[in-house]
C-alpha cells in the first residue's frame, strides 16, 4: 500500500484539469507537492492551492530533454526524491496523420511518451536506493482502442501503457511501484485540442465526458491499493473489457464513436 500522507509527490502538467485535482486531492490526503508545468502562467493559480505544502514549483518544456533534466535538478537541489511520480502532462491532436503539421504530432510524443520516460530514467535510481516509490502513468483508454482521427494520440498512450507494464515487471522486489491510468474522456482542455482536416469542428457528446474530479480520486485510490491498472470510468472499463474478451467489437464501437462526433460537430 502506498500512503499519501507525508510523501513528496511530483505532478506533470499541474496547471491542467487533472493536475488541480491532483493538487487538491494529494494535498488533503497530506502530502508535499512539488509541481511542474510549461510556463509560470500555468501554475499560477495552482501554486495558490498547493499553500503551505508545496516544495517547490518549476516551470519547464517537458517537450524537451533540458526540461526534464531541468525538473530532475531542481529536485537534486532540494535535496529531495520524490515518493510518487506522477506523469500527467499531455496533449492531443485530432486528424489523419498526413493532415497534421508533422512537429505537432512529433511534440505529442515527446510529452505524452519520452517525458514520462526521461523523468523515470532520472528519478528512479532515488527511489531504488530509497526502497520505495511510486511512478503514475497518466494513459487513455486511447492506449486500448486505435480510434480513426488519433494515430499520433493514441500510439503515444500506447507506449506509455506498455512502458508502465514493462517497468513494474523491471521494478518487482525494488519496493518501487507504478499505476497506469486510463480515462476516457474527461471536461479538462485536452478536449479543445487542435483538428485537422475535418470541415467542421468535432465535439464530444457531454454522456461521454467524466469528471477530473472523480477520474482523480479513483487514481489515487488506485495509488493506495498498488494496482498497476486503474480504469477510473464506466466507459473506460467497458472499452478495456472488449478489448480483452471480444476484441473483434472494437471497430464497430470506434465507428459509433465516429458517427457521434461527426453529428456533434459544431
Amino acid at each position: 500500500m502506498t500512503n499519501p500522507a507525508n510523501k513528496t509527490v511530483l505532478i506533470t502538467g499541474a496547471g491542467g484539469g487533472f493536475g488541480r485535482q491532483l493538487v487538491r486531492q494529494f494535498r488533503a490526503a497530506g502530502a508535499k507537492l512539488i509541481l511542474t508545468d510549461v510556463t509560470d502562467h500555468a501554475l499560477h493559480g495552482v501554486v495558490d492551492d498547493a499553500g503551505d505544502d508545496l516544495v517547490v514549483s518549476v516551470a519547464a518544456d517537458l517537450t524537451s530533454e533540458e526540461g526534464c533534466d531541468t525538473v530532475a535538478e531542481t529536485c537534486t537541489s532540494r535535496n529531495v526524491v520524490p515518493n510518487i511520480l506522477v506523469n500527467n502532462a499531455g496533449i492531443a491532436v485530432a486528424g489523419r496523420l498526413d493532415k497534421v503539421p508533422r512537429d505537432h504530432w512529433e511534440s505529442l510524443m515527446q510529452l505524452n511518451l519520452l517525458a514520462p520516460m526521461r523523468l523515470c530514467n532520472l528519478l528512479l535510481p532515488g527511489m531504488i536506493e530509497r526502497g520505495s516509490g511510486h511512478i503514475v502513468n497518466v494513459s487513455s483508454i486511447a492506449g486500448w482502442l486505435g480510434a480513426k482521427g488519433l494515430s499520433a494520440y493514441c500510439a503515444s498512450k500506447f507506449g506509455l501503457r506498455g512502458f508502465g507494464v514493462s517497468l513494474a515487471a523491471d521494478l518487482e522486489g525494488t519496493g518501487v511501484h507504478v499505476t497506469n491510468v486510463y480515462p476516457c474522456f474527461s471536461q479538462t482542455a485536452i478536449l479543445d485540442s487542435p483538428q485537422y482536416g475535418y470541415e467542421e469542428r468535432r465535439t464530444v457528446p457531454a454522456y461521454l465526458i467524466s469528471e477530473p474530479s472523480d477520474v482523480v480520486a479513483r487514481m489515487i485510490d488506485g495509488v493506495r491499493r498498488n494496482r498497476l491498472h486503474v480504469f477510473p470510468d464506466k466507459y473506460s472499463r467497458g472499452i478495456y473489457y472488449v478489448a480483452r474478451f471480444v476484441p473483434w467489437l472494437l471497430p464497430v464501437l470506434d465507428r459509433r464513436m465516429q458517427a457521434q462526433l461527426a453529428a456533434h460537430a459544431s
